[in-house]
């Protein structure tokens, strides 16, 4: 016997996994939580085996149910293209959209090519900026919508999409690191960071200081290229998440050189309202899609 799965209750699956619960599921598709979960149980049926475990006071996903929410967003990936096909070609309108430089070159080429496919006449405006810039455009409305590093301000429209491990960032050249790791021994660690305020910047001297290690700045850029240019040269570290490195370089592992372990940091979407045209949510259900790709 064939099964024919329900795409709503793959989005209500979909939407709560990537929520990270069945109520923020619910009030996102305007449904009660019972029902969500009732739409969950009956996919569970349908697949004949648990896609849900216990996981602490949570759920985590079971083998299956990885291999379901994959299938799931390639099914509702081409339901929602299908739709958009058909009603969106002659659609016309204008989109102001904001992404970290981490993501840019790795996702923005995927999720423009293909947006622009179904909304070909949607003109786009794209903007490659470091978190404050785009948060700022975001609350001032010259952006719809952006992907940027949560910095924990309040933000009325902002959804997470996901969670980082922050990572110390060397040069591919295991020779490298380890001069700068065995130098440090005897005088401060060389850092490669942004200007004075930048959050990653911060987190990583904090560890440090924690751990008594000295440091001193060796190289600031105002743009990512910049810091990746300096720590391939060997110039130093610096504190990024391993998202989007080039060739040249490599995240660290805790224990090279007694480095200090470092949290993690969330990454969202910030939204300029809470409902935006269609193409625009078109588009950030892509963005959304393509990280959870990267990662």
């Amino acid at each position: 016997m064939k099964i024919t799965f329900d795409l709503d209750v793959l989005r209500s699956f979909v939407a709560g996994v990537d929520l990270g619960s069945f109520a923020k599921a619910a009030d996102r598709l305007g449904r009660s939580t019972s029902a969500i979960s009732a739409q969950v149980k009956k996919l569970e049926e349908q697949a004949g085996t648990p896609i849900f475990r216990k996981s602490g006071r949570g759920l985590a996903l079971t083998e299956a149910g990885e291999t379901m929410l994959a299938y799931a967003r390639r099914l509702l990936d081409l339901n929602d293209e299908a739709v958009t096909a058909l009603h969106g070609m002659a659609t016309e309108g204008w989109l102001r959209i904001g992404m970290q430089e981490d993501f840019a070159e790795a996702l923005l080429p995927m999720a423009l090519g293909r947006f622009s496919r179904v909304h070909p006449k949607i003109r786009i405006e794209a903007r490659v900026a470091r978190n404050a810039d785009l948060l700022d455009r975001v609350a001032r409305g010259r952006l719809d919508f952006a992907l940027a590093w949560d910095d924990r301000a309040p933000a009325p429209h902002k959804v997470d999409v996901a969670t980082v491990p922050v990572r110390w960032i060397g040069a591919r050249d295991a020779t490298t690191t380890r001069r700068l790791l065995e130098d440090a021994k005897g005088e401060p660690l060389p850092i490669v960071s942004f200007d004075d305020g930048c959050w990653f910047r911060n987190v990583g001297t904090a560890a440090l200081d924690r751990a008594g290690w000295a440091w001193r700045v060796a190289l600031t850029s105002p743009n990512l290229s910049g810091l990746w240019a300096g720590v391939a040269a060997g110039l130093g570290l610096t504190i990024r998440t391993a998202v989007g490195l080039p060739p040249g370089l490599r995240a660290l592992d805790e224990c090279d050189g007694g480095l200090p372990p470092l949290p993690s940091i969330n990454l969202a979407i910030y939204r300029r309202d809470a409902d935006l045209d269609p193409w625009a949510e078109r588009l950030i259900d892509l963005v959304r899609d393509g990280v959870h790709e990267l990662l």
